[in-house]
């Protein structure tokens, strides 16, 4: 039995129209995802989609070498798996758990055919497309385009938006592997925000102390994402 509006704590979710939540009520299966956690490999089918709670999945392309660059992010807002019910059922990217927590988990096929009636499902769903897409869109701009101090400050950002709290578990390694950069490019970077009083960082453990501060360097990519989930998803009216 699911906890009382828990559902609520995923933005699609409580989103959903209550007859076609009803529908999916009883197939939602609570798991906890841990850091590092592989939901989906390159080319691989899936079978299940992902609603996170409070844990975050990175999107990553991989290269032939291993080498690796995140292209999205997905939290407590939107769903892991656009693929099933896109039609093309597998994709080239991976799913990795950035930062660990609970999720509902759905049999691909059930979510497929609550998409396929064409009732508020199928709208909300493509509507997370879209902002997805502007996120991925985005991303390969800035990453084309602005310094890595700057592309910190993104995903430091984005990373907030998707948690409950101020501190990522999160080694300046696997930031590297995300921002497809060297270590020691994300080293100098997150000195100087260290230094500039906008974050700690210790072990692993980073804290963001002063959020405005790290608003007030971003690049623009960070809003122009931000706005376009809030204009598309924000509103149950508009579902």
């Amino acid at each position: 039995m699911l906890e009382t509006h828990d559902y609520q704590k995923n933005g699609l979710l409580g989103l959903l129209q209550k007859e076609e939540l009803a529908r999916l009520l009883p197939d939602l299966e609570k798991v906890t995802l841990t850091l590092g956690q592989s939901l989906c490999e390159s080319g691989q089918t899936m079978t299940h989609v992902y609603f996170p709670l409070d844990c975050i999945v990175s999107l990553l392309c991989v290269m032939e070498d291993g080498a690796s660059t995140e292209i999205a992010v997905v939290g407590h807002e939107g769903v892991v798996g656009v693929s099933l019910f896109m039609g093309g059922e597998t994709t080239p990217s991976r799913a990795i758990v950035q930062s660990a927590g609970v999720a509902y988990r759905l049999k691909g096929k059930l979510l497929k055919h609550e998409f396929y009636r064409a009732g508020s499902m199928q709208r909300l769903m493509l509507r997370y497309t879209q902002a997805l897409l502007t996120q991925m869109a985005q991303t390969a701009v800035c990453n084309r385009h602005h310094s890595l101090d700057k592309q910190l400050c993104r995903w430091l950002l984005l990373s907030l938006d998707r948690l409950p709290g101020t501190e990522l578990l999160m080694t300046q390694e696997l930031i590297a592997n995300m921002l497809g950069v060297r270590r020691e490019g994300v080293t100098e970077a997150a000195g100087k925000l260290q230094r500039a009083g906008l974050i700690t960082y210790h072990r692993g453990h980073i804290t963001v102390i002063d959020r405005r501060g790290l608003e007030e360097r971003v690049c623009e990519c960070y809003v122009v994402v931000k706005r376009e989930y809030d204009r598309l998803l924000t509103h149950k009216d508009i579902i």
